[in-house]
């Protein structure tokens, strides 16, 4: 996992609630798909390597989040990643707990705003 400006424990902390949001808003997505976009959201900011990747993927899987779909492109098998009903529910729970923590992170760093 590559992160220029940002503290990669930080970003490691997030990646699945990353991957999930992106299959949330972009449904169906194979892994490099799920790079490329999270790097172009972020300009550039985010850049999540394979080997960070699929470990996280596969354990979303074994959690039941995600369901898988094998797709033949150009003659190869491709491995396509959804939200499963538990995936969705997860989520909007990991989506929740971010923002509460952020909102209580910026209290402790931005006390006068």
């Amino acid at each position: 996992m590559y992160i220029r400006y940002m503290n990669s424990k930080l970003f490691r902390g997030t990646l699945d609630t990353i991957i999930l949001t992106m299959l949330r808003d972009n449904g169906k997505m194979y892994g490099y798909e799920i790079t490329k976009s999270v790097k172009e959201k972020t300009n550039g900011e985010f850049k999540i390597t394979e080997g960070s990747l699929y470990p996280a993927l596969h354990k979303l899987e074994r959690k039941g989040y995600l369901e898988i779909h094998l797709l033949k492109v150009d003659n190869r098998m491709r491995k396509y990643y959804s939200l499963s009903k538990k995936g969705n529910k997860a989520v909007k729970e990991e989506i929740t707990e971010i923002q509460s923590f952020i909102h209580s992170l910026s209290l402790i760093v931005n006390p006068n705003t």
